[in-house]
């Protein structure tokens, strides 16, 4: 069964809270369906939380939300293992990690120590508590938030951290129009508790089967070598991407594809999430930065200077 026409049901339905970012809803899918995190650096009052909890709701997903503050524990995380006098024994108080749609709100404001409690859960689907190795049930995604502006009492995200992300993406401020729509719509508007489920579970692990089934031709293959490559040295880049990040826009240009309706790739594919892949994971010269340069014009700048392979449709 093909399950692509999923993929619209998902947004159409997402699209009912969160007004004006078309766009972003798409890349959130992408994340989602390509098995990969997502970090999203944005400014307070955009509706992050709320579109967490509507993508978990229109696929009848656990979810919990992590307030991260300076005083957080790596085991308010992950949980503990507690002596239970009935059963004379320790028992595991499973933490907020044990769901499927994890918002890590922003997560900067935590110490390393809990930062690093994600990574195996992220890179590994796995929690390791007292020795013991618990496996996260599927699908399994994290979201999680910072705020671009305000650097007091935060820690940056250590490089090797940022390169678990699959994406990075900013839903900026709506336009005007879509703003004034969300206030006459505010009062009105659906709760996220009211969002129809329209997709289980199940049905979104075979669209994540599917997509590993995209196919992807030599030449894209090539092309992608070629703009991760081209990230190592670049002037403007002291930091390339890892072999990891070219596994990531890899997976990501056929999710891209996938929601789109087709079963390969194209180079519009990996350009279309390029950006977003790759732009967290590079870091600048201090000249680019003191010229102001942005990693997302780096990667647009290599984009336009990478050879683009001529790729014909696959024949059923």
């Amino acid at each position: 069964m093909d399950y692509r026409n999923k993929t619209h049901d998902i947004l159409d339905n997402m699209k009912t809270v969160i007004i004006g970012k078309d766009e972003a809803l798409e890349k959130v899918l992408i994340c989602m369906l390509a098995k990969g995190h997502l970090l999203i650096e944005d400014v307070p009052g955009v509706g992050k939380t709320t579109m967490v909890k509507a993508l978990a709701r229109s696929i009848g997903l656990t979810y919990s939300r992590i307030q991260f503050t300076t005083d957080l524990m790596p085991s308010d995380i992950t949980g503990i293992t507690i002596y239970n006098r009935k059963e004379e024994g320790f028992v595991l108080k499973k933490g907020p990690i044990f769901n499927q749609i994890i918002l890590a709100d922003e997560i900067n404001r935590t110490s390393p120590k809990t930062q690093s409690s994600l990574l195996q859960a992220m890179e590994e689907g796995e929690v390791s508590i007292d020795e013991q190795t618990y496996k996260l049930k599927e699908p399994f995604m994290v979201l999680a938030t910072q705020n671009p502006v305000d650097y007091q009492g935060t820690f940056a995200l250590p490089e090797a951290q940022l390169d678990r992300f699959l994406m990075r993406i900013s839903l900026g401020y709506p336009s005007a129009e879509a703003e004034k729509m969300i206030i006459q719509n505010y009062s009105k508007k659906k709760k996220y508790e009211e969002i129809n489920t329209v997709i289980s579970e199940e049905e979104l692990l075979k669209m994540q089967e599917e997509v590993e089934a995209v196919f992807v031709d030599d030449g894209i293959l090539q092309y992608i070598v070629g703009i991760v490559y081209a990230s190592r040295n670049h002037t403007d880049i002291n930091l390339g991407a890892s072999p990891r990040a070219s596994i990531d826009l890899c997976r990501s240009a056929k999710a891209l594809a996938y929601v789109k309706g087709r079963d390969y790739v194209i180079p519009d594919d990996v350009k279309g999430v390029a950006a977003d892949v790759l732009a967290h994971r590079l870091i600048l010269s201090p000249e680019a930065r003191i010229e102001g340069k942005k990693a997302q014009q780096v990667v647009r700048d290599i984009l336009k200077k990478s050879y683009v392979p001529v790729v014909r449709p696959v024949e059923n």
